[in-house]
């Protein structure tokens, strides 16, 4: 669901029934998204007569009368140039919603061919799968797995799982491998039998043992100094501060984001080539992180001297 704005509005808005609230939403997500709404919408979304569709967008004018003007040989109600949504919308979690056709039932995605649309995921895990492993961490209990690695082939492994990540590109669960007596990334899509097992970790397996989880890592992005002629674009992109983004992200993460966005991470920005538009800054900050052998350009080496 979206947040209410904390307008003087919230309080009537709070009043009213979870349902009534849910329709408003609608209408709110219409008239911001289409631009318009109707009742023959309302009376198709939530099947209910043309007289409850009614009543509804008299109280929706009635919280945000500034919002909308209605057309009478139209039958149908226009986004005002006064508009300002009486909901909130965050903008990461919107764009996915559009892209990826998803509705949590108090908006229009589904209703609405909205022209918007995301590349082909590379895989998608069994979500009973995914389950299971919920269950487990939820749980704090062990599993047993059959996982398919390159280097290995299919075997069963224990792992004490604590975390589910999206690197980006796939999903991965992050645990403690008994096998390795390590925190290790397993890919989702290889494995495919998971059973919970009935004792108890011990404290090394603790997520709070994982260093490289737990710890910190503070990275300075700027336009690649280099290979962008018009470095305010790639600020605009990336939402920089007077030309540098500053991010935090978890150790075991960094190699991961690095590759995803083409950071160039040599000392003296030499890599070649329009894909890398960002450059670290700060590479020394990246000393300890075990992920890093697909960060592009980076050589642990350098920083032993």
């Amino acid at each position: 669901m979206s947040f209410i704005r904390e307008t003087k509005e919230t309080e009537n808005i709070d009043n009213l029934s979870f349902a009534q609230k849910q329709r408003l939403s609608f209408i709110d997500f219409s008239l911001m998204f289409k631009g318009s709404v109707n009742r023959k919408e309302l009376t198709a979304k939530f099947e209910m007569g043309m007289a409850n569709a009614t009543r509804d967008l008299a109280v929706y004018k009635e919280l945000a009368p500034n919002n909308i003007d209605f057309d009478q040989k139209e039958r149908t109600y226009f986004q005002a140039k006064t508009f300002k949504p009486l909901f909130s919308y965050d903008a990461r979690q919107t764009m996915a919603k559009l892209s990826n056709k998803i509705s949590d039932g108090f908006d229009g995605v589904l209703e609405i061919p909205f022209p918007v649309d995301a590349p082909y995921q590379l895989n998608v895990p069994d979500i009973f799968i995914v389950a299971k492993i919920v269950q487990a961490i939820l749980k704090q209990k062990p599993i047993s797995i059959i996982y398919t690695s390159l280097s290995s082939g299919s075997k069963a492994r224990e792992i004490v799982p604590h975390t589910i990540v999206d690197n980006g590109l796939r999903w991965h669960v992050r645990g403690f491998d008994r096998n390795s007596k390590s925190f290790r990334d397993f890919v989702l899509t290889r494995v495919t039998k998971v059973t919970i097992k009935a004792d108890t970790p011990s404290a090394e397996e603790n997520k709070l043992e994982d260093h490289q989880w737990m710890r910190m890592m503070p990275l300075q992005l700027v336009p690649h100094p280099n290979n962008v002629k018009h470095p305010t674009a790639i600020a605009l992109d990336y939402g920089m501060t007077e030309g540098q983004l500053d991010i935090t992200i978890r150790a075991a993460m960094a190699g991961y984001l690095l590759r995803r966005w083409n950071v160039d991470c040599t000392a003296d920005a030499e890599l070649v080539g329009a894909e890398y538009q960002l450059w670290l800054k700060n590479r020394k900050a990246l000393f300890g992180a075990e992920n890093l052998t697909i960060a592009p350009g980076y050589v642990p080496e350098l920083e032993e001297l």
